[in-house]
């Protein structure tokens, strides 16, 4: 169950200083990003009951990390109807806009 509450929506708090509002489709790309950088979201964690993402799978990532990722160009899509939006005090709608996910929900 992805989310800061984890409840499967990327609402934040001021606990939360990770800022996990950026919902996205996760990628074979954006997974192996993720993992050089010190995230290892593919791996499952039995003991935490994580499974481990998959391309295709959708995951809250943290505003800052989004923003770093997309500068690297490596930003996965966003499900901006899923997506909080404190968001935007980290990264302008324009550019969440441009990385949209079209499919389905």
């Amino acid at each position: 169950m992805t989310g800061w509450f984890r409840d499967g929506h990327c609402r934040t708090e001021a606990a939360d200083l990770g800022q996990h509002s950026v919902c996205c489709v996760m990628t074979e790309a954006f997974l192996s990003y993720s993992k050089a950088q010190g995230n290892d979201l593919s791996t499952p964690v039995p003991a935490f009951g994580f499974p481990g993402l998959q391309p295709g799978d959708h995951w809250c990532v943290c505003a800052p990390r989004w923003k770093q990722a997309y500068e690297d160009g490596m930003a996965p899509l966003v499900r901006l109807e899923a997506t909080e939006q404190s968001t935007l005090q980290v990264v302008p709608l324009e550019i969440l806009k441009e990385h949209a996910y079209q499919g389905i929900a």
